[in-house]
């Protein structure tokens, strides 16, 4: 059994399903990245995950224990995102000194480093803080709780690209030196998927897989020709995305499986790697069409 695993997970809320007989297995000290656009149920599961909300159906364990109101979950994972709110009593290391009294595992000197490296002051209260700097607080409770789950569900946002591209580094580091199971939320897969070993992407609140980030690299190709030929070639096989992409020209993502790739060349087509992504953004595209298609 993983550390974290559902089995045909649901949730309703509103009068709609936000998730559907959603099975997976996340295994421990991995970093999952959780993919999927707005509305595909990434927060939903991952405050199920954390103990927040209760499922509707279906089975769900963190640490071989059922997450809702777990007390032993709480202290054993954290949820950072950008709704976090703390008492305005508190100062910032007020703050930081009650999170190490609830967290067993926080690290006092983790927690001090970034804070002065991100020069916050003591005395500052979680409220007078911008979005940037909010979510760069947030990111050193993640951090420094050093918990056994630990989720960051879209933690950048508000942050500058310097302190994303700090912020990626540093949980690398740490993972490195500690260890832990890690799930990530992000609009920015290009910035995370070196960080990454798993993705799970989402659609409509249904998995659509969850894969090792290696073989999502891997997964599509992509090939670039005259119309008519490049239909053609890729008749009978799985068609993930197609456009024009010039004058009698398409673009055409296919699943990649053990084709004949010479002979394509051979007819002139093109034939690229498809990022993930990319391949995550065609997989979840609009049915009904692209945005080209609103003013026709």
């Amino acid at each position: 059994m993983g550390l974290i695993t559902c089995e045909e997970l649901s949730k309703s809320r509103g009068g709609e399903n936000a998730l559907n007989d959603i099975s997976f297995s996340i295994n421990e000290n991995t970093i999952t990245g959780l993919v999927g656009r707005n509305g595909a149920g990434k927060t939903t599961l991952l405050k199920i995950l954390s103990g927040l909300w209760r499922e509707s159906s279906g089975k769900v364990h963190v640490l071989e224990e059922h997450p809702f109101n777990n007390l032993f979950v709480a202290v054993n994972s954290i949820y950072i995102d950008d709704q976090m709110v703390f008492s305005q009593t508190l100062s910032l290391k007020d703050i930081l000194i009650e999170a190490e009294r609830f967290y067993p595992n926080w690290d006092r000197e983790l927690a001090n480093r970034l804070f002065e490296y991100f020069q916050f002051h003591p005395k500052q209260k979680h409220g007078q803080l911008s979005k940037g700097k909010r979510s760069t607080f947030h990111m050193i409770l993640g951090l420094a709780s050093r918990c056994a789950v630990t989720i960051f569900d879209e933690p950048t946002i508000g942050m500058d690209h310097a302190v994303r591209k700090d912020f990626y580094r540093a949980l690398l580091k740490d993972y490195l030196t500690v260890p832990r199971t890690i799930i990530i939320s992000s609009h920015h897969l290009e910035e995370i998927e070196e960080l990454l070993e798993h993705v799970l992407l989402l659609k409509h609140g249904k998995k659509l897989f969850h894969l090792p980030i290696d073989d999502v690299k891997n997964y599509a190709i992509g090939l670039t020709g005259r119309t008519e030929i490049v239909r053609q070639w890729v008749k009978n096989k799985q068609i993930i995305h197609m456009e024009n992409v010039g004058v009698n020209s398409s673009y055409v993502v296919i699943k990649n499986d053990p084709f004949d790739l010479d002979q394509a060349r051979r007819l002139g087509i093109s034939v690229s790697p498809v990022t993930p992504s990319d391949l995550c953004i065609y997989l979840t595209d609009q049915e009904q069409g692209r945005i080209d298609d609103v003013f026709k």
